[in-house]
């Protein structure tokens, strides 16, 4: 694997690292550090070029279904004057899921077409 991939993966796991970080104060804080956490360890595991593609794969697909559940329909923006504390919440995690699977569906992409090359 190059340098640029490398670099792009311990970026998302310094960024995902944050993100678990951030989340000790959530009420249900539990459940979002594990999945930012996990995110950055598959990151790592993408740069060290020690990930099969369907690892990525699954938890891209989790993350996705996660976005579309969580997404409020009433979403009207990330700020706090944006709308309901709840809806604003809500949009936030769904969109960070989005971000994670968004990710996650790369680095598949990538794995995918080393294995051909």
């Amino acid at each position: 694997m190059n340098l640029f991939f490398k670099t792009i993966g311990y970026v998302f796991a310094i960024l995902f690292a944050v993100g678990a970080i951030v989340q000790y104060n959530d009420p249900d804080s539990f459940l979002w550090i594990l999945i930012y956490a996990l995110a950055a360890i598959i990151s790592v595991l993408f740069s060290l070029n020690r990930l099969r593609a369907v690892v990525p794969l699954v938890l891209g697909t989790a993350c996705f279904i996660g976005f579309m559940y969580l997404y409020p329909t009433d979403f009207q923006g990330f700020g706090l004057e944006d709308g309901p504390i709840e809806t604003v919440e809500l949009g936030r995690e769904a969109f960070g899921l989005l971000i994670i699977a968004l990710v996650m569906f790369f680095y598949t992409v990538r794995l995918r077409r080393m294995l051909k090359i």
